[in-house]
């Protein structure tokens, strides 16, 4: 019951900075505290980015609404995510993408194993956690409707932008110490748009920092 007071003011939140209805249910429906390590449970509702462990952390709630919001995943929807973390973000993609699927992709093997677990808690039956190099995207399961980056990129990569189908959207913060956050929709070029500075923890790979 506490936790779920906490959430209910969390949303409230979250409506006062103009998060869609769509979004705010499917916030409401994942269990933040059951993402974040037992000893950091008391702040799940607060709206900050917490610890995760492995050197990593889950992205403010605000943070994850803002994303979804932009990329407007509806029901079918193929969805990629680069930075699984503790499996939070994908859930609530999940969540939006209903009889589609979120291919979550995690470079620590651990933390993929931490986000698989905290996933099958929450009840999301819809979301694969991949271990790979997220910065070379997935190409196995390509095109997608809509690829959600969770690390900070370089700039904006062709290894996504080119698994992304005709009329996808793309989120990305672009940016070493800190970041601009793009949405970018694939037409028969690209239209790309700035949302706003942003910080995030960065990509891990061949085409990212380290």
């Amino acid at each position: 019951m506490e936790f779920e007071a906490q959430r209910d003011r969390l949303i409230r939140e979250l409506r006062q900075r103009g998060i869609s209805e769509r979004v705010l249910n499917a916030i409401r429906r994942v269990p933040r505290h059951l993402f974040i390590p037992e000893n950091e449970q008391q702040y799940a509702y607060t709206d900050y980015p917490l610890p995760i462990g492995w050197g990593q952390t889950i992205s403010a709630p605000h943070m994850v609404a803002i994303m979804c919001d932009l990329l407007d995943i509806r029901d079918g929807m193929k969805v990629l995510e680069i930075g699984a973390g503790s499996g939070y973000h994908a859930a609530v993609m999940g969540i939006l993408a209903g009889s589609g699927h979120v291919y979550a992709v995690e470079v620590i093997e651990d933390l993929a194993s931490f986000a698989r677990e905290n996933i099958k808690k929450a009840g999301i039956t819809n979301v694969t956690v991949i271990v790979s190099d997220g910065s070379l995207g997935l190409p196995d399961f390509a095109p997608y409707d809509r690829i959600s980056v969770a690390c900070a990129a370089p700039e904006i990569l062709e290894s996504l932008t080119d698994q992304l189908r005709i009329g996808g959207k793309l989120v990305i913060p672009v940016g070493q110490y800190y970041q601009i956050l793009y949405l970018v929709i694939k037409t028969n070029g690209f239209k790309k748009e700035e949302k706003g500075e942003v910080v995030f923890v960065p990509l891990i790979g061949k085409k990212g920092f380290l």
